[in-house]
């Protein structure tokens, strides 16, 4: 079927076409990062964009973060159910942030606009942007302590967001009345629109010179040549089940007690099915996640281990399925809060390319640290006015056959960047007194483990709320072939008064002017003896400070 549909149609067109499309998901993607509000969407790039074909499977993504844009993929499913094709018309835009519906944490909320031509839908554009608060109990809205989804923040079911083009204001009133920077809040919503918009309007000036008829046709070829190309790739992965686990040190409410994942990954042919028999309960804390997040984390570890030259789109997800067992840590039952779910994403995502490290050997690397350390502050500038502001701050790679792992580089799903100093300090009266990379924090090995990064933070004004949402401080990166593990995160509270508090991974809490936060994130597991390192690499690490000579001695 796949080949008869192929040879209608043209090769160079749907070439043509399918770069079109790549270019198209981008541009939506710059017009995201350039009109948005928040410095967590402006510097840290947390958005993403992507088309869907009318029938729901994604189209195209942007350069972004896999955990959005396959996330997107039940967002638009939900959307298509709640309006169907034959009752949209055009200017129609829709949203909702709920996880229980599709979605994946309240801060991220889904935008989708129906592309219309000669009358029909013909596709879809959709953006999903991290928010910087959506209320709740916690500035960010991102609480570690959450016991419950009511406590996160406000919960949009999918509704209309402009009807026919015309806004609807009273889901806008109240929308702003719940969050508690609700210019920046409707600033983002309103770059959304203006994403989806630019889509739609380059897909319309594409049917308009191939025929919306054709342009489908081709639509349906690129998802079914992804589709082939990737049973081919796993056909090449030896069948068996291939299993791992891992941790988090914890679920933000019980500090002191380890929360499992464990994955069985099948390959049968040019098949993978992935089961989560296994894994923790569902748990008191935020580090729930729902199945949409269980899926992008498999899609992406499954994907970057076939080929990742393969075109992205819904067709790479076919021959992939996941179980996830009701009332688990990946299939929370309502209300659990999962406002914390990208730690279990990317967890996850490197457990599944731990599993498949045994069947393909010297391609999967070490354990990555998958640290992406979140910090959320709130408080009260000298003007009288209210800030809340985000930090997304990365960890060290694992090292793989040939290559040392990368410093400081976000890894397993997430694609996000920390905010540049000048960034944080002008939006918050907050004083970054250092950045650098954390020396010996990569994992050894004939090739070394990425680095980790220290940060430091002074509160110059007002009394500011803290949340602190970190990993790898119980249970480091795990190195492979002999290669040593990553160094533990640590992170510190240095008071005003001279008292010292190491904060346990998860915390909210409160800082007040003078006070210091200390950070270091985990380093990446390390791949190899260590005693067969080249001695140059290991002076070349010394020079670059990013080992001490007690460390290049050992």
């Amino acid at each position: 079927m796949i080949r008869d549909r192929a040879n209608t149609l043209d090769p160079i067109t749907v070439e043509v076409v399918r770069n079109k499309l790549d270019g198209i998901a981008n541009e939506m993607q710059s017009t995201l990062f350039r009109s948005s509000f928040s410095p967590i969407v402006k510097e840290g790039l947390d958005a993403s964009a992507s088309l869907f074909t009318i029938e729901g499977e994604t189209l195209a993504q942007a350069i972004a973060i896999p955990i959005h844009l396959a996330t997107l993929i039940p967002v638009v499913r939900t959307f298509l159910r709640e309006f169907p094709p034959a009752t949209m018309a055009e200017g129609d835009v829709y949203v909702m942030n709920d996880p229980y519906l599709g979605g994946t944490h309240l801060p991220d909320i889904a935008l989708v606009m129906p592309v219309f031509h000669d009358g029909a839908p013909i596709a879809l554009t959709a953006a999903m942007t991290h928010h910087q608060d959506v209320g709740g109990m916690a500035p960010g809205s991102v609480p570690t302590n959450a016991t419950e989804i009511y406590q996160e923040g406000i919960r949009i079911p999918p509704l209309k967001f402009h009807d026919r083009g015309m806004p609807n204001d009273t889901l806008m009133k109240l929308l702003r009345l719940n969050v508690r920077v609700p210019d920046s809040f409707i600033g983002d919503l309103n770059a959304q629109v203006a994403a989806c918009s630019a889509g739609a309007r380059r897909l319309r000036e594409l049917a308009t010179k191939h025929g919306s008829t054709a342009l489908r046709a081709i639509f349906a070829n690129l998802l079914d040549r992804s589709e082939e190309m990737t049973r081919q790739a796993i056909a090449m992965i030896p069948d068996g089940t291939y299993r791992y686990h891992d941790f988090l040190d914890n679920d933000g409410i019980d500090l002191d007690t380890p929360i499992r994942i464990e994955v069985a990954v099948t390959v049968d042919g040019e098949a993978v099915r992935v089961d989560f028999a296994g894994t923790s309960g569902q748990v008191r804390g935020p580090f729930n996640c729902v199945p949409s997040g269980a899926h992008a984390a498999v899609y992406f570890a499954v994907h970057a281990l076939t080929d990742p030259d393969i075109p992205t789109n819904g067709g790479c997800f076919r021959p992939i399925s996941v179980t996830t067992p009701e009332g688990s840590l990946v299939n929370p039952v309502e209300p659990a809060p999962v406002n914390a779910r990208t730690a279990t994403i990317k967890r996850i995502a490197g457990c599944v390319i731990g599993a498949l490290r045994a069947a393909i050997p010297g391609r999967a690397p070490a354990d990555a640290a998958g640290e992406m350390l979140l910090l959320a502050f709130g408080g009260p500038r000298p003007d009288g006015s209210r800030y809340v502001v985000g930090e997304l701050i990365a960890s060290g790679s694992g090292a793989s056959d040939g290559k040392d792992g990368v410093d400081v580089i976000e890894t397993d799903g997430t694609n996000c960047m920390n905010l540049p100093i000048e960034a944080l300090e002008m939006d918050a009266p907050i004083r970054v007194l250092r950045t650098e990379l954390r020396a010996g924090s990569g994992g050894a090995g004939q090739w070394r483990g990425g680095l980790g990064l220290s940060r430091e933070y002074q509160v110059l004004h007002g009394d500011v709320v803290l949340t602190h949402r970190g990993e790898r401080h119980v249970h480091p990166a795990r190195g492979v072939l002999g290669g040593g593990p990553g160094a533990l995160a640590v992170s510190r509270i240095h008071r005003m008064g001279g008292a010292v508090e190491e904060i346990k991974s998860k915390t909210v809490t409160r800082l007040g002017p003078g006070d210091r936060l200390e950070i270091h994130t985990a380093g990446g597991g390390g791949y190899g003896d260590p005693a067969t390192r080249d001695p140059e690499q290991v002076e070349r690490d010394q020079a670059d400070r990013k080992i001490g000579t007690s460390a290049a001695a050992e």
